[in-house]
């Protein structure tokens, strides 16, 4: 078998589950569609391995319009660790069509970058691409895989044929972890949107988690030293994105280095349909946060408020939202999917990944099409539908 071929796999449920957590939430997109067919798909797309042996994908995006070698509806993927599987030394991001077609977008040489980025290139979830056609993504890099060896990295800036153009470096930017945009143009979350039209946008506004305030100093104590920042983006013509403003919205998170995740502390974030609240995986304090005001806050909210904790969640690490609205995370602590309401309420648990913790990071929902996430248990981008 080709390393890119898919392969698919069938999960049922009983009606009567499915009937169940639809009279407790009134709306559940994918119990919906369940219920019809009395199961759902688990589909694997691609392989995410380029020729370098990149291993570990952790960040995933859909390409919101067709620009250079990106191509609308493609989803790109970053991966964490070299071909000797070493944390914090990946340097690849790869594009998958919904069809499986793979391809690589670029492999960033560390030595070569235009710009600072303190200890080199180690590929987040933070992966974010911009109608404009800019791609950005967070490096957290290490020397030898280990958490001692952490440095606080930079945001990196690519054009839309994969050519690095700049790095982003700040002191409050330090082990950038994950990271979602809200694209003038767009109206928000370019994951869900992606309309096409003329290229009118002035500004973008990513959210940026950070997970190493302290964490190596710490030898795997916990230190309430995670933020989220808002780094507000000035777009101009062909030029590539500069920074106007860099504001901490949320601080005193959670964090600590770990021997298998190198560190754990706030990672996925997604902004709410109304964008008037940035949903944060808090992944030590097992909970989801809210944060309000996440465009227009001058001060942090410090952790924010806790919209759901416990239950089924397992230590989330991934976040995105739901076409309906509601918010999807990925457990840390075994394999499945979460959905909770933005009142508060975990409607649906579903399993993805029968192999369990440690293999779930990033995940996008398409219209249409369902929930792509990323399995670095085989190294492959997969689709719940």
């Amino acid at each position: 078998m080709n390393k890119h071929q898919k392969t698919t796999s069938f999960v049922t449920l009983t009606a009567l589950a499915l009937a169940a957590l639809l009279l407790i939430s009134g709306s559940i997109s994918y119990a919906q569609q369940m219920l019809g067919g009395k199961s759902f798909t688990i589909t694997t797309i691609s392989s995410t391995i380029p020729s370098n042996g990149d291993v570990n994908p952790y960040g995933v995006f859909r390409v919101p319009r067709t620009m250079g070698q990106l191509k609308k509806g493609n989803i790109l993927v970053s991966n964490f660790n070299n071909g000797a599987n070493l944390q914090g030394t990946g340097t690849t991001l790869v594009q998958i069509s919904p069809q499986g077609n793979f391809s690589l977008f670029a492999q960033i040489d560390p030595m070569s970058l235009p710009g600072p980025c303190p200890g080199g290139v180690g590929l987040t979830t933070a992966l974010v691409v911009l109608r404009s056609g800019w791609v950005i993504v967070g490096s957290l890099p290490t020397s030898d895989g280990m958490a001692d060896t952490a440095q606080a990295g930079c945001l990196i800036v690519l054009d839309s044929n994969g050519n690095v153009v700049k790095t982003i470096t700040d002191a409050q930017i330090n082990g950038p972890w994950d990271m979602n945009v809200a694209d003038a143009s767009g109206g928000g979350d370019d994951q869900r949107v992606g309309a096409d039209g003329e290229d009118n946008q002035k500004t973008a506004a990513l959210f940026v988690t950070n997970v190493l305030n302290g964490t190596v100093a710490g030898g795997g104590q916990i230190v309430n030293e995670g933020t989220v920042l808002r780094i507000v983006l000035e777009l101009s013509g062909k030029s590539a994105p500069t920074v106007s403003s860099i504001t901490v919205i949320g601080s005193t998170f959670p964090e600590r280095t770990d021997p298998a995740a190198l560190v754990i502390g706030p990672t996925g974030v997604a902004l709410s349909k109304n964008n008037k609240i940035l949903y944060v995986a808090d992944t030590l304090s097992n909970r989801i946060a809210a944060i309000p005001d996440p465009l227009t806050r001058t001060t942090s909210d410090g952790i924010g408020a806790t919209l759901s904790s416990g239950g089924s969640l397992n230590g989330p690490l991934g976040l995105t939202l739901a076409v309906n609205g509601n918010i999807l995370t990925t457990n840390g602590g075994d394999g499945n999917l979460v959905e909770t309401t933005p009142k508060g309420a975990q409607v649906a648990t579903i399993t993805i990944e029968p192999a369990g913790a440690g293999t779930l990071f990033g995940l996008i929902d398409v219209p249409g099409q369902g929930v792509y996430f990323v399995d670095d248990g085989d190294n492959t981008l997969k689709l719940l539908h």
